[in-house]
């Protein structure tokens, strides 16, 4: 709570102003029983016309001072809480684009989806009515209460007795709803994850007519958030009923106190009238209070989630460590990794490559091709061993720096919205040639050229006015657009026929001689012209060299070349 709190400062002084013009209008509110009182004990016993006026005109303009500071107050509390809101969901986007992805893994993006969106909703509803009401129920209650007293302190005795009850039931009713708001917003984390899974999956879904399957599955995920919130708002709204209980009861004992007063001479009819309307304006503030503490139930619960994310520590810190001297651009040296701390997913790696050279990882699924990448662009920390990039160990690299040198396309990866060219440059200064250069060498000028707007053509959500080999050849041209010192393709050309797919290759080397291109692939083809390759097979490396060497000497690079040369059945070699 301290974290989202630090976000009120720059506002103080327009919550102050705020608060200020509430209060005023609040006391006119608090004045209009008074005078009531007045003009039916005092004033119209006289029969004096003229002041029966003048008491009515008062009463009318404290009505409209009323409303009108109300009506401001009001406008400047939903101003401060937009853009106090709007700085948080900044600054917590911010920190969400600078967590480790070891962070993102443990927090799930549902969950970050969720803290950015309703969470943050949330406290922003939350800020806004405790301004409005946070003030004006305070000092209607505290307000009522001394004029009542000043009143009649005989009645007043009976609607204190209540006070010790309401704040106990208040505080009892509380202290249970807040763990309930937490597991509600839990419980929104699972569905956004479902509906997030079912919406990127949906061709897959109709594919295998899977729809209803999924259909259950949100529905069970439905049925649990229902029952979470039913419970929650259920515990909550056990304060009105437990309020007006109270409170009526107290009326009651109000009016017929008053009434026994008012047979035995001791007070007067307008004291009485006086009375019950404060009486009833304590009954609203008291409601007004219990919906704040609902409100600050789930702003509680929405603010630790929030807090929990900003606490989190930098996980991917820069280490200053030894370099090293040496002519490999890249040095793998004796690298162990492992996701969950039990078991390696890479065990003893070592290797280095020239700068300008390309390397080709192959290996069969799950052998740990895409975990070399991740542990070289420092995405997850190794847990033996050390990365160095030109001598330098990666621990060592501030995180600008370090990322500036990679470009890296995926085999599917992310379209945003805007044109080939924003997707191109992705926010990037790129010069023009350089997009040109990029589009031509990845073999997507082809297309490109043939669309409605050349590079200004937009593309769809997803890209889906594109076909899977454009998607692909794209996302090559983004890699590369950047000029990058190394070049990661990550099975970024499956959809490319093997032409495509070699003169692609060849372009990259005869254009980016100086960038180190690091190839992930499942074909032979696409790999054995690199300079060096590393064959992986659960983890550990089982072959390193060129095509002719590994062919020669790693009976599993031999193995996969020969399935796909189709001399040999894929169920001879798992025999």
């Amino acid at each position: 709570m301290r974290k989202v709190a630090q976000y009120m400062k720059p506002y103080a002084a327009a919550m102050f102003f705020g608060f200020l013009i509430k209060f005023l209008g609040t006391i006119m509110d608090l004045a209009l029983p008074w005078i009531l009182s007045h003009l039916i004990d005092n004033v119209a016993p006289t029969g004096n016309r003229v002041a029966i006026v003048l008491w009515g005109l008062v009463m009318g303009l404290c009505a409209v001072l009323a409303l009108a500071g109300n009506v401001i107050a009001n406008r400047r509390a939903s101003a401060v809480a937009r853009d106090r809101t709007r700085s948080l969901r900044h600054d917590l986007f911010k920190k969400t684009e600078h967590l480790s992805t070891r962070q993102i893994d443990t927090i799930t993006v549902p969950s970050l989806i969720a803290r950015l969106t309703t969470d943050t909703y949330n406290i922003n509803t939350c800020i806004a009515r405790m301004q409005r009401l946070g003030v004006r129920a305070p000092i209607l209650l505290l307000g009522g209460i001394t004029v009542t007293l000043m009143l009649d302190f005989r009645l007043s005795l009976v609607l204190l007795a209540t006070l010790p009850l309401l704040a106990t039931a208040i505080f009892i009713i509380s202290k249970q709803g807040i763990p309930l708001f937490t597991r509600v917003q839990q419980a929104i984390d699972i569905m956004i994850r479902t509906v997030r899974d079912d919406l990127a999956g949906i061709r897959i879904i109709r594919a295998l007519s899977k729809g209803e399957d999924e259909v259950a599955r949100f529905h069970a995920d439905s049925v649990k958030l229902s029952n979470r919130q039913t419970k929650a708002n259920a515990v909550m709204a056990a304060t009105n009923p437990v309020m007006n209980l109270l409170l009526n009861g107290g009326l009651t004992a109000v009016v017929v106190t008053g009434a026994y007063l008012i047979a035995s001479g001791k007070t007067e009819t307008g004291r009485i009238i006086a009375f019950l309307t404060y009486f009833t304006i304590i009954l609203n503030a008291m409601l007004s209070i219990n919906k704040m503490f609902v409100m600050l139930s789930k702003m509680t619960a929405s603010a630790a989630r929030v807090e929990d994310l900003f606490n989190l520590p930098e996980d991917d810190p820069v280490i200053p460590l030894p370099s090293i001297e040496t002519d490999d651009h890249i040095v793998f040296d004796d690298v162990s990794f492992s996701y969950n701390g039990v078991k390696n997913d890479i065990s003893h790696l070592s290797f280095g490559i020239k700068k300008g050279s390309v390397l080709g990882i192959i290996g069969p699924t799950g052998s740990g091709k895409t975990t070399v990448i991740r542990l070289l662009q420092r995405f997850y920390p190794v847990n033996e061993g050390r990365i160095y990039i030109n001598g330098e160990a990666l621990p060592s690299i501030p995180n600008t720096r370090l990322h500036s040198l990679f470009g890296v396309a995926f085999q599917s990866d992310a379209f945003f919205i805007g044109t080939v060219r924003d997707n191109i440059t992705l926010g990037r200064d790129i010069p023009e040639e350089d997009v040109l250069k990029a589009a031509r060498c990845a073999q997507a000028m082809e297309f490109i050229e043939k669309l409605p707007q050349g590079l200004d053509t937009p593309v769809h959500a997803k890209a889906n006015n594109l076909s899977g080999g454009q998607r692909q050849r794209l996302l090559i041209a983004r890699a590369l657009a950047g000029n990058p010192e190394i070049l990661i393709l990550d099975d970024s050309a499956s959809a490319l026929d093997y032409q495509t797919d070699a003169n692609m290759r060849s372009a990259v080397t005869r254009n980016y001689p100086d960038t180190t291109l690091v190839l992930i692939s499942q074909r032979v083809s696409s790999v054995r012209s690199a300079d060096s390759i590393l064959v992986l097979n659960e983890g550990q490396t089982v072959g390193f060299g060129d095509h002719e060497t590994l062919m020669a000497s790693c009976p599993l690079y031999g193995s996969i070349a020969a399935i796909q040369a189709g001399e040999t059945e894929g169920g001879d070699v798992c025999r």
